[in-house]
């Protein structure tokens, strides 16, 4: 018997879709009902096989859902709960899948109401710059990691059952309180974003920059790919943490100020230092 009757998911693209693939690949769940922005991307999904049903009324499906999970923007998030809130059944369990977890918890406390203790926040760390159904895949999550943010409310059972969904589609959880999350993910993911489109926008703009991309070549490829992400998630992402990214963004400045003037100075000791640092620190999470 599957250990998940039906699972219920807002945005069946990328990360919605290859959580239900992964988990009917695993023989999880009897029954997978998807709603979406468009009639188009849930007939895609229907035709991939991500989904077995769309849905059209959310309150005729989360009384009886096991699981939500909402698979959109972050910006989209607050209206969903709204929408699902009053029709929730009393063993239904809230999930995400938003790359920010502070203002997506601040959403569900003023949504959910009393019941915030259904929901548990989650933030799956595997991404692509490919979006949409045809972009799923039902190994994506194999050896990924995927980061819960518990709430002072969940119950132990109500936590386990979305680390065993998660654990289910291959990845590896760990627990981070939703501050400390955004204060991470801020350095590590959406930083480097916004340096990649940054870098991207720069070349693009320019008179020639046809004669730019036309010689960039592998160490521009491999720095830029994730400018190629959608660029209203990234929005919604970065507005949604833009306090911790500021400070990042504020602290990375520092470093450019500090090359910058080892270049001016023709300080090649500085340089050296510097890259030598990087290079054994990147090495190193390579290996591990």
């Amino acid at each position: 018997m599957a250990e998940f009757g039906k699972i219920a998911i807002f945005g069946a693209g990328l990360i919605g879709g290859s959580f239900a693939l992964a988990l009917k690949a695993a023989h999880a769940v009897e029954e997978v009902v998807a709603f979406g922005r468009t009639p188009a991307s849930l007939k895609e999904a229907l035709e991939l096989g991500l989904i077995d049903r769309a849905g059209i009324n959310p309150a005729h499906e989360m009384g009886d859902a096991d699981l939500v999970l909402i698979a959109t923007p972050v910006a989209q998030m607050s209206g969903i709960m709204e929408r699902i809130a009053p029709y929730l059944g009393a063993q239904t369990i809230v999930t995400d899948g938003g790359s920010t977890k502070c203002d997506v918890v601040a959403a569900a406390r003023m949504a959910l109401g009393e019941k915030i203790s259904q929901f548990v926040p989650a933030h799956p760390i595997a991404g692509a710059e490919n979006s949409g159904p045809s972009a799923a895949r039902h190994d994506l999550y194999q050896g990924k990691k995927v980061v819960v943010t518990p709430l002072p409310e969940n119950d132990d059972e109500t936590l386990d059952h979305v680390k065993r969904a998660w654990s289910l589609c291959g990845a590896d959880i760990y627990e981070l309180t939703p501050e400390y999350h955004d204060r991470v993910f801020a350095a590590v993911s959406h930083l480097p974003h916004l340096l990649s489109y940054a870098l991207v926008h720069d070349l693009a703009v320019r008179e020639d920059s046809e004669m730019f991309f036309t010689f960039a070549a592998s160490g521009f490829r491999d720095f830029t790919r994730i400018a190629a992400s959608h660029p209203e998630m990234w929005r919604d992402i970065c507005l949604a943490n833009r306090e911790a990214l500021v400070g990042e963004l504020d602290r990375y400045l520092e470093g450019l100020g500090v090359l910058r003037q080892a270049l001016q100075a023709s300080d090649g000791e500085t340089l050296a230092e510097y890259f030598g640092i990087a290079r054994q620190a990147r090495r190193a999470w390579a290996k591990s």
